[in-house]
């Protein structure tokens, strides 16, 4: 049984960073997917790659995995560059504006 700690980045769908601060042991799947040839599903008889636990810390999680004899992988987070624009969203309606209007 093989699993992967990792610290999820955030969803295209999101600007802020809530659920990226945990730390995440997910086991990875141990049989292929099947398609049921009655109804079309996706199914698998493998339990394990449904489970996905967080931990507050990565020594957490990999105390978590050592302690469970669980083999392992840590994936490090990369660091997303600072966005720091001079302007944001509130200067295009300040009074002194030093452009005009486009539209």
């Amino acid at each position: 049984m093989r699993a992967r700690i990792f610290r999820p980045a955030r969803t295209a769908m999101q600007s802020g960073t809530a659920r990226t601060r945990d730390w995440v042991l997910e086991f990875s799947p141990a049989e292929a997917r099947r398609i049921d040839p009655l109804m079309g599903w996706t199914s698998s008889g493998d339990m394990d790659s449904q489970v996905r636990l967080r931990f507050e810390s990565r020594a957490a999680a990999e105390a978590y995995a050592k302690a469970r004899d669980i083999d392992y992988i840590v994936i490090e987070p990369r660091k997303r560059p600072v966005n720091i624009r001079p302007a944001g969203y509130a200067e295009n309606f300040s009074p002194n504006r030093r452009q005009g209007w486009t539209h």
